[in-house]
């Protein structure tokens, strides 16, 4: 049986999205470019931030308020994650820092004032949330999460589990740049992907073959200013309240879009320290830093 590569354009989270499926005839990719897309766009409506009545309004009532709330199976399991990534990096992943969007403002060309980030600080930290599935309680009012550091991985990762459900064996899911591999070309051979270079975004520094799994990158060029000549980017680090700097860029791949986005941006914020931290954890990565030297183990081709 020969298969036939069908592309879809849709989209979700403020990214456009691209599927690539294999598959032995149009109608096949196209049943499972509906459930696929219909499951990314559940994802979005229940946890965006800019919907009313889901299920993230729901929580952020009553961490306002400083009170407690029961959240779903599937919310659990969401709220399980963040917690591990917030322990494993010794709070600088924390879904609790996107109040500091409040502050910073990447399209004013201005700063915030070191006044108005001390104000806000003490609502962040999920120290200061209790965890006992499936119950959060607040210890602090005033208090916001934000699912933006994971929301867009996890929903690269279910919808591979959906495409997989519906038969393709063979495809690739582009969210953004948060990219899912099913399986290799039916030929056999690896998907090329390419990396970015942070600096210049009509050049790349190689590319990545992959035959299964997950790419993330996470990076300073994203959202952005200059002031006197210094780059802030929007990736925060909540214990300061300020752009990180030291990594310009970093890619990582795992069997999991959200694993290997979370571990990027846990890099990232660890700065220069990301490099050896990535060492240590043994994964497949790439980093740039701020001179734009190239490092990691990956083989770029």
């Amino acid at each position: 049986m020969s298969f036939s590569p069908y592309s879809y354009s849709f989209p979700a989270m403020g990214s456009d999205c691209q599927l690539t499926l294999y598959a032995a005839d149009e109608r096949d990719a196209d049943q499972a470019a509906d459930v696929t897309m219909t499951e990314v766009w559940r994802i979005e409506e229940k946890y965006s931030r800019y919907l009313d009545n889901n299920a993230l309004s729901a929580i952020n009532a009553a961490a306002l308020a400083g009170g407690k709330v029961e959240v779903d199976a599937e919310t659990a399991e969401l709220f399980n994650y963040a917690f591990a990534a917030y322990q494993l990096s010794i709070g600088l992943f924390d879904v609790s820092s996107g109040v500091l969007r409040r502050v910073w403002d990447f399209s004013s060309g201005q700063l915030p004032a070191q006044s108005a980030i001390a104000d806000i600080l003490p609502r962040i930290g999920l120290g200061k949330v209790a965890w006992a599935a499936p119950q959060l309680d607040f210890l602090h009012d005033g208090m916001e999460l934000d699912f933006g550091g994971i929301g867009k991985e996890y929903a690269v990762d279910r919808a591979a589990e959906v495409c997989l459900a519906a038969g393709i064996r063979s495809g690739l899911l582009d969210f953004g740049g948060d990219i899912r591999v099913l399986g290799p070309h039916p030929d056999g051979s690896p998907w090329q992907i390419g990396i970015r270079h942070p600096r210049n975004p009509d050049r790349s520094l190689g590319n990545l073959q992959i035959m299964s799994g997950a790419v993330a990158t996470s990076g300073d060029y994203e959202r952005y200013i200059e002031v006197a000549g210094k780059r802030y980017c929007h990736i925060l680090n909540p214990l300061t309240g300020w752009p990180v700097n030291g990594l310009c860029s970093v890619t990582v791949t795992a069997n999991q879009c959200l694993l290997a986005g979370t571990l990027a941006t846990i890099a990232m914020l660890k700065e220069e320290g990301g490099k050896h931290w990535l060492d240590e954890l043994g994964v497949r990565h790439c980093w740039v830093d701020g001179e734009l030297r190239v490092g990691g183990n990956i083989g770029l081709v």
